[in-house]
């Protein structure tokens, strides 16, 4: 595994015009419950996908169940969620990362605009501490490869009084 990342957008012009070529992607796991249960929606994201990349949909539950983190073997791919409560439902059912990317969430009842693109409300803003402080996955804020990386923490110390 390569990257796992948070972007409700799910694959767009981001992920295959830069994440797919800079990590030299050769799979993308898109781990979403309405995607996986959604034919039209599954068809699009399998149109939208050079047919060199192999797309694998599942929802959360079944994801949890069959893949389990590692790197430096097999297929170099790039997990996509849209939620962060997935990617935590994920790591607290065995799949266990280290970093976990965030490149866009918008949330109509947002606390914290954490930069451009990441708008999070009281919930997401749990679930993150969940995985930093229980589970120690450094998390972080880049929309594209070449972007600076923002650590959470920093962009969240105003609101929770985190210290970086």
């Amino acid at each position: 595994m390569a990257l796992v990342r948070v972007d409700n957008r799910l694959v767009h012009g981001q992920i295959l015009e830069a994440w797919v070529p800079f990590i030299e992607a050769k799979c993308i796991m898109v781990v979403d419950d309405n995607s996986a249960s959604d034919f039209f929606c599954e068809t699009v994201i399998r149109m939208a996908v050079p047919s060199d990349i192999e797309v694998n949909i599942c929802s959360v539950e079944d994801f949890a169940a069959n893949y389990v983190f590692s790197q430096g073997s097999g297929k170099k791919t790039i997990v996509l969620l849209s939620k962060i409560s997935d990617a935590l439902k994920i790591y607290q059912n065995g799949f266990h990362f280290k970093k976990l990317n965030i490149g866009n969430i918008h949330h109509e009842d947002y606390k914290v605009c954490c930069a451009p693109s990441v708008f999070l409300c009281e919930p997401e803003i749990q679930d993150i501490f969940k995985l930093l402080q229980d589970e120690g996955v450094h998390v972080e804020l880049k929309r594209v490869p070449r972007e600076k990386a923002v650590d959470i923490k920093d962009a969240l110390k105003e609101f929770c009084n985190v210290k970086p």
